[in-house]
């Protein structure tokens, strides 16, 4: 993984080295933005079926394409002007640190240049308003960590995590009793970390950039989601991410200590998806969470609120139909939406 990670960058490196060539105008750079065509079908983890007692349709393999937190972009000043979430949240920190008083505008303009120069010149950095991973890294640095209270050692019994996304904390419990309590960002309004009940399929160390120190993958059947650190500390405590969950470095190094591989993972905190299409064994979804969550609260157990609609959601479903009178196929219907209030 390490050794995929660092041919990324050296060919991001160096397709931005060549454009580093081109001819430079009195404002900066004056590049032509340009992206990088890197092959994203390489498997970022494997599936841990056996070690987790899962079955195989519950840990899946994932894909750099289906990444719902993107690696670090190299930014810089080119024409048109490169622009994104990520350009915003570098605008963030920078007005943190007073060294930026524009708009939070997602835009790399020549404002957000000159800022960046600054922040350079005032590390030691080389100053040339390109931002790589040692300007990413020196803005994490500059930014303190609060403390995060806990018993030591860590004692025995069952561990279970609960994500508040509507409150930005994550909770570790153990025994059913809270232990810990940690700062997280969450995803954006427009790319929500989903809720629902998931198990930690995958851990794994420094992936680095916007990953952070320490990677704690989900097994999300829509795409890739995992509980990782942060080379934007700044973002803590708010909507920031592409979904995925982030943390301090030094809290979620603490959290890889306590909490092992097929760990439950409830996130809550906000209203699950409608449901709008008929539903049957084999989907998957956030809508799927919903009818399962309704489900259960009819006292149909569809097992885990995790997504897939398997074998055990087919025969709640079934339990439900049989009562009301239905034909008991297994299937989502509307008539099964409406009688648990789910459309």
């Amino acid at each position: 993984m390490q050794r995929i990670r660092r041919l990324w960058r050296f060919l991001v490196l160096l397709t931005v080295g060549g454009l580093l060539l081109l001819p430079v105008g009195h404002w900066g750079w004056g590049l032509s933005a340009a992206e990088v065509n890197i092959d994203t079908q390489i498997e970022i983890y494997p599936a841990r079926v056996e070690e987790l007692d899962l079955q195989s349709d519950q840990v899946g393999v994932g894909r750099l394409e289906d990444a719902c937190c993107e690696l670090d972009r190299i930014l810089y000043f080119a024409e048109p002007l490169m622009q994104g979430e990520d350009v915003a949240e570098l605008q963030r920190g920078l007005w943190q640190l007073s060294l930026y008083q524009g708009p939070f505008s997602g835009k790399f303009d020549r404002l957000t240049m000159q800022a960046v120069r600054a922040f350079q010149k005032q590390q030691g950095l080389h100053i040339d308003g390109v931002v790589g991973d040692a300007t990413w890294q020196a803005l994490a640095d500059d930014f303190p960590v609060p403390v995060v209270e806990g018993a030591e050692p860590i004692p025995p019994g069952k561990r279970e995590v609960v994500i508040d996304v509507s409150r930005r904390q994550l909770i570790v419990l153990i025994d059913d009793k809270e232990y810990q309590k940690f700062p997280v960002a969450v995803g954006l309004s427009k790319t929500p970390s989903p809720v629902g009940e998931f198990r930690i399929v995958h851990k794994s160390l420094n992936w680095g950039g916007g990953f952070g120190t320490r990677w704690l993958g989900l097994n999300v059947p829509w795409g890739i989601y995992g509980i990782h650190g942060t080379n934007k500390p700044w973002s803590i405590g708010t909507q920031a991410s592409g979904g995925c969950i982030r943390m301090f470095n030094r809290h979620v190094e603490q959290l890889y200590r306590i909490i092992p591989e097929g760990t439950l993972v409830r996130m809550v905190g906000r209203a699950s998806d409608p449901v709008s299409r008929p539903l049957q064994p084999g989907n998957s979804g956030q809508d799927v969470i919903t009818l399962q969550l309704a489900l259960r609260e009819k006292g149909y157990d569809p097992g885990l609120a995790d997504g897939r609609y398997g074998e055990q959601t087919a025969q709640a479903v079934k339990r439900l139909q049989a009562s009301y009178g239905l034909l008991p196929d297994g299937l989502g219907w509307p008539d099964i939406y409406l009688l648990l209030g789910v459309r």
